[in-house]
């Protein structure tokens, strides 16, 4: 199928990706998506006042989030927008998609903007009041730590859940490290002639404010915190667990940053794109769960129900792009649809440019479509995982309009 609404071409963007505790650690998170917002519109000539909705998607919540969407697009310069505050981990960013796309496809709105953040760095530690607990004290926790160690439901690790995968599939460690080279490599293609792919998207320099957001506090060149691994290097790495495969090259980093799409109708998207000759149609979305502690599989079954909503098949996909959060999820999915395992993820991808969670997926959306308009066209498939062994999968279409 082919929803009613539309992605105006270069109507999108996204922050560099900060390694947690780098450049990017000192800025609430939906403070700086509104300033980063506010400048970005700016620049793409898009006036604030055309959103009539919106739609915030964040992982870790921030000091003042109870007000989330209105409150940034108030800051944004858009006071008169409004709308929903969602959290769906990693895949929030496919999620935010979807809100907007069906906002726009019911007619409740005609011009909208998800928009993702999340600062994986200095998380919230919580207190929770318990006075019946012994002497009244409470719970604590830690946000950002503790989630990422332990899924209540099974009290395992995300760590866990690859190496579930791992064993259950025959995926080594040495299968797990060649991927890691080959998503480096294509990552240094979006750095060629001056990171011309990231400027397709990303504002380069990018001036990194103070937490006043009076000054300029630093300059980030691009992703900060990237490694630049080795085959030997690799070699040498011990599994993270004992008895595992999953060694700390084979796996991404936390971060922080920040990324956004408008999203429109086809009228409108035509006035907003930086090229009214290319078209970005939306055509399927999918949603999946995989049994417990199987976390990577699920990337598998999302993508073929959004294809299966699209009408396509996965060999019709002119580029594929994945949440890697583990290397060896790329390995699963290669083998279990068929896709050439070192042919998808041009360009970047969040093994190596980093794990902010929700904005993560939004800029995995947005390099899917560069990399598409490069190639002329075609359709594309977005999938990735997160955490409650779920995952969202998107496939879009970049034609002439």
């Amino acid at each position: 199928m082919a929803y009613k609404a539309e992605i105006p071409y270069g109507a999108y963007w996204s922050t560099p990706f900060a390694r947690w505790q780098g450049s990017l650690a000192h800025l609430h998170s939906i403070e700086f998506a509104a300033h980063v917002a506010r400048r970005e519109l700016a620049r793409l000539k898009i006036d604030p006042a055309s959103f009539d909705y919106g739609v915030l998607g964040f992982s870790v919540p921030q000091k003042h989030s109870f007000y989330g969407l209105p409150w940034l697009m108030g800051m944004a310069g858009a006071p008169q927008a409004g709308g929903p505050t969602l959290m769906q981990a990693c895949a929030t960013g496919v999620r935010t998609l979807l809100a907007a796309t069906q906002e726009i496809e019911a007619g409740m709105a005609s011009t909208a903007l998800a928009i993702n953040c999340d600062r994986t760095s200095n998380g919230p530690h919580l207190y929770y009041p318990n006075p019946k607990g012994p002497g009244g004290t409470g719970a604590a926790e830690d946000w950002v730590m503790e989630s990422f160690a332990c899924d209540p439901l099974g009290g395992h690790s995300m760590l866990a859940t690859a190496e579930n995968v791992a064993a259950a599939h025959g995926i080594s460690s040495a299968e797990q490290h060649e991927v890691v080279l080959r998503r480096e490599e294509q990552y240094r293609q979006a750095l060629e002639n001056d990171s011309a792919f990231l400027r397709r998207f990303m504002t380069l320099p990018f001036e990194v404010p103070a937490a006043n957001y009076r000054k300029t506090q630093a300059s980030l060149a691009g992703d900060e915190g990237v490694s630049r691994s080795t085959p030997e290097g690799l070699a040498q790495l011990k599994p993270v667990l004992p008895g595992g495969t999953v060694t700390f090259g084979g796996q991404t980093h936390p971060a922080d940053g920040s990324a956004a799409i408008v999203v429109t109708t086809p009228d409108k998207a035509r006035e907003l794109s930086a090229d009214p000759k290319i078209t970005v149609r939306l055509h399927g979305f999918g949603l999946a769960r995989v049994a417990l502690a199987r976390m990577p599989e699920a990337t598998v079954p999302a993508a073929r129900r959004a294809l299966a909503q699209a009408g396509r098949e996965i060999g019709q996909m002119s580029a594929i792009k994945s949440h890697n959060p583990f290397a060896l999820n790329d390995i699963y999915f290669a083998r279990e649809t068929g896709t050439d395992l070192m042919a998808m993820n041009n360009f970047g991808c969040s093994l190596v440019w980093g794990h902010p969670q929700a904005p993560m997926g939004t800029r995995a959306v947005i390099e899917l479509i560069e990399e598409l308009a490069l190639k002329g066209g075609g359709f594309g498939l977005f999938t990735g995982c997160a955490a409650g062994d779920s995952a969202m999968a998107v496939v879009l279409e970049v034609c002439d309009a």
